[in-house]
């Protein structure tokens, strides 16, 4: 999150008051959309936690989802090196676009965006009708089937490795990920929690490595 060392540096002078702000998924990393921020609009994002430009055609201050309900709930926000450009990255409630896209950038997404689009579409399927889909009739045999399913692919996935066959190794990871994501959803976990864990070692070893 910004400092107020960091907000004291923005330049609001070269870019005449109003400063790009790039909208991010925090999860996926999808950009989602660009705004433009008076110091206003950014101390009000600050203060509310839902992201707040200044609209160039209306002339105001314009909360995303203000009319729409589709707030964008802030995660973090930093600036670029050149302090005239700010990088926000958020959870969104719904489509970013107005037309109801999830992005303003159309059809254009990282790989990574497919892995959380499934996650989310794995999560609806928690409630939904066990005859209706595969994932579905997983959440309702509960966890313990789940587990298994896990457990099983994981080792066919180690099998497939041994014997260095790489097609299979691909499909049978594919299954490993896929099991996994519905294993943590129905625990009311998502990847990110798993991403977390990994990004906190990182930075303990990080931090053992540079103290010898």
């Amino acid at each position: 999150m910004l400092t107020q060392e960091t907000l004291a540096k923005l330049d609001w002078e070269k870019t005449g008051g109003l400063i790009p702000a790039i909208v991010q998924d925090a999860v996926s990393g999808r950009v989602l959309m660009l705004g433009y921020m008076n110091q206003e609009a950014l101390s009000r994002t600050l203060e509310t936690k839902k992201v707040t430009f200044f609209s160039r055609t209306k002339n105001r201050l314009w909360t995303k989802g203000e009319t729409s309900g589709n707030f964008l709930h802030l995660i973090d926000i930093g600036t670029d090196c050149d302090n005239d450009t700010l990088l926000v990255l958020v959870k969104a409630d719904g489509p970013t676009c107005h037309l109801g896209t999830t992005s303003c950038f159309g059809s254009l997404e990282p790989e990574w965006q497919f892995l959380r689009d499934l996650e989310l579409l794995l999560g609806s399927r928690r409630t939904a009708d066990p005859s209706t889909s595969y994932t579905a009739s997983l959440y309702a045999r509960g966890t313990k089937r789940i587990a298994q399913k896990v457990g099983e692919e994981s080792v066919e996935t180690a099998l497939a490795a041994t014997v260095h066959d790489r097609e299979e190794l691909k499909n049978e990871a594919a299954d490993l990920v896929y099991h996994l994501l519905v294993l943590l959803q129905d625990q009311d976990l998502e990847l990110a929690d798993v991403i977390g864990i990994l990004r906190d070692r990182h930075a303990a070893r990080e931090a053992k490595a540079e103290a010898k």
